[in-house]
């Protein structure tokens, strides 16, 4: 059963050895998903599992251990899907040549600032896949233990404004302010009926994580609050938790 869920966004940039000189343009955004972690540890939960978007339309699994790594955006620095207290030398020979997408990798880094001492799992969902199939995975990961939390990766719309990855859209606000209600709302129906189209156009990574959250959370009861709600660089980014 899903006990509680932290979404934030998943730009590399909110990693400061990735952003370099620019981080500081994020430490708002970074405070807040701190802070959605926390809610996340004070839920205890028997299994955590990092739920994050990829290119295509499919699904796959990555076993605590798994790394990841930011030198595909020009920095030798990585990371590890794994409790905080957990030695990278420890990290399983069977998963040592994986790799986590980037948006699993950012969540592994957020996770690595905090102490962990539950089983972590890692979760990609394509973001071309559609909302219904999203919400049976997220009954299916709802189901894997008792007390399960879920830190749930995705960006809004990328096309806010004239210097945004997709170019200023004038639907992506609208598609936003969507977005950051029903986060806010913890209101699953409303992550459920966001457009698949809609958003794959407007470049919302969060589209498919989200609605896999809401499958997760049907009949949880849980509240939701939104911490962050910004949009650096013409892209949607939002904090919220539901507990």
């Amino acid at each position: 059963m899903l006990v509680a869920a932290a979404v934030c966004p998943c730009p590399p940039l909110l990693v400061p050895e990735v952003a370099s000189d620019a981080a500081p343009e994020l430490d708002a955004a970074r405070a807040a998903c701190a802070d959605a972690l926390g809610v996340l540890a004070a839920s205890r939960p028997d299994l955590l599992v990092v739920v994050g978007p990829a290119t295509g339309d499919g699904t796959g699994t990555y076993r605590q251990g798994t790394r990841g790594s930011f030198k595909g955006f020009g920095v030798d620095f990585g990371t590890f899907l794994a409790a905080a207290d957990t030695p990278e030398n420890s990290v399983p020979v069977s998963v040592a040549n994986s790799e986590l997408p980037p948006s699993l990798a950012v969540g592994a880094w957020l996770l690595s600032r905090t102490r962990w001492e539950v089983p972590v799992e890692g979760f990609h969902v394509g973001e071309r896949l559609p909302g219904v199939r999203c919400a049976q995975e997220g009954r299916e990961l709802a189901a894997r233990a008792q007390r399960v939390a879920l830190l749930v990766m995705g960006d809004g719309s990328a096309c806010r404004t004239l210097k945004a990855p997709g170019y200023l859209d004038e639907r992506a606000e609208d598609f936003d302010t969507a977005a950051a209600r029903a986060l806010r709302a913890a209101d699953t129906a409303a992550l459920a009926a966001l457009d698949e189209r809609l958003a794959y156009e407007l470049k919302a990574a969060g589209r498919a994580p989200w609605q896999v959250l809401a499958g997760a959370a049907e009949g949880a009861g849980l509240d939701g609050k939104l911490l962050y709600e910004d949009a650096p660089y013409g892209v949607g980014y939002f904090v919220a938790v539901w507990s």
